[in-house]
């Protein structure tokens, strides 16, 4: 059952700024459509820019799209707005990349977290609101004698368990987790991940989970969704885009990342000209940057398509998949 569904969102926002004239509007997202089904973890990645965190927003309804629908389960909620929009929140939540900042340092923990009972559950006392809080926080490995303290009594990894708490506190079906792990340790990385896996698996929840760290997505996802310039560009599961990525620009992505062994390197690096960060205006975006563009690539649709590989790649000169 799919628990989030986007069809063709798209969202442009005015160019320009203060100190210069307005020019014509970009592409923050453009025909972006995917699914997520009911304890799967969809990983979007990119580079900064690409609009993987506005398709995020867009999915949450923080931002309104241009034009494209939203489902939380079988509700569109494209055009809900107001109470309406916020009776269903509890549908669906996030968790923030910073636990520094997403925290009300004036709050007690207590009430922080149970912050969407007040909204989603009001004719709950404060005792029972309190015991709901004591034992979401125990789901995500904290004490619950703490939940007197204030954010600035926990280190960075335990707020971030706050955070994941704030947000399971009104049971959601679907969490999107934008950055999760980026400003913590590498080991406090390991131990979040690990607990978003055991709580995923106790619940049954589905992440969209909004990453540039390579190995965090591969060591959580099922599958992955690669954009760029606006547009997804390619998707498929974890196995097929690490081991048999398809778009030149996927490919230069993981031939960016950290690499265990120089072998490894070899047989996913891709030739590809970064020495420019431009991108089209029409056809394949990515065509500035390709060695393998062509004079078709100025007016290809930039639509995805069924690849021998068997996932879906929008690029006319798709690579060989790798022996």
């Amino acid at each position: 059952m799919n628990v989030l569904e986007v069809n063709g969102l798209n969202k442009t926002f005015a160019a320009g700024g203060m100190f210069r004239a307005i020019g014509k509007a970009k592409w923050a997202v453009n025909d972006v459509s995917f699914q997520l089904k009911t304890g799967e973890t969809l990983a979007i990645v990119g580079e900064s820019g690409s609009g993987k965190s506005t398709t995020a927003r867009l999915a949450m309804r923080l931002l309104a799209s241009d034009s494209g629908n939203v489902l939380w389960g079988d509700d569109d909620v494209s055009s809900l707005s107001g109470k309406a929009l916020r009776q269903r929140r509890s549908h669906i939540q996030m968790v923030f990349q910073d636990p520094f900042a997403s925290l009300n340092p004036r709050m007690k923990i207590w009430q922080t977290v149970a912050e969407g009972l007040r909204v989603h559950q009001p004719s709950l006392s404060q005792q029972q609101r309190r015991q709901k809080v004591a034992d979401t926080l125990l789901l995500c490995g904290l004490d619950a004698s703490g939940m007197d303290r204030y954010p600035h009594q926990f280190s960075g990894g335990q707020r971030q368990r706050i955070g994941i708490a704030r947000a399971l506190i009104v049971e959601p079906k679907v969490l999107v987790l934008d950055e999760p792990v980026s400003a913590l340790d590498v080991s406090v990385q390991a131990q979040i991940l690990n607990l978003l896996k055991d709580i995923q698996r106790v619940k049954g929840l589905a992440y969209l989970f909004i990453s540039h760290d390579l190995s965090v997505v591969r060591h959580i996802s099922d599958r992955v969704a690669v954009m760029f310039a606006g547009r997804i560009v390619e998707q498929g599961t974890a196995a097929e885009l690490f081991a048999q990525a398809q778009h030149p620009y996927t490919r230069a992505l993981l031939a960016a990342r950290p690499i265990a062994h120089p072998k490894e390197r070899h047989s996913i690096a891709v030739d590809a000209n970064e020495t420019t960060e431009a991108t089209a205006d029409s056809g394949c975006a990515y065509q500035p940057r390709c060695p393998f563009a062509t004079e078709a690539c100025a007016s290809f649709d930039g639509k995805l398509r069924r690849q021998s590989g068997g996932h879906d790649c929008a690029c006319l000169h798709p690579l060989p998949i790798n022996d």
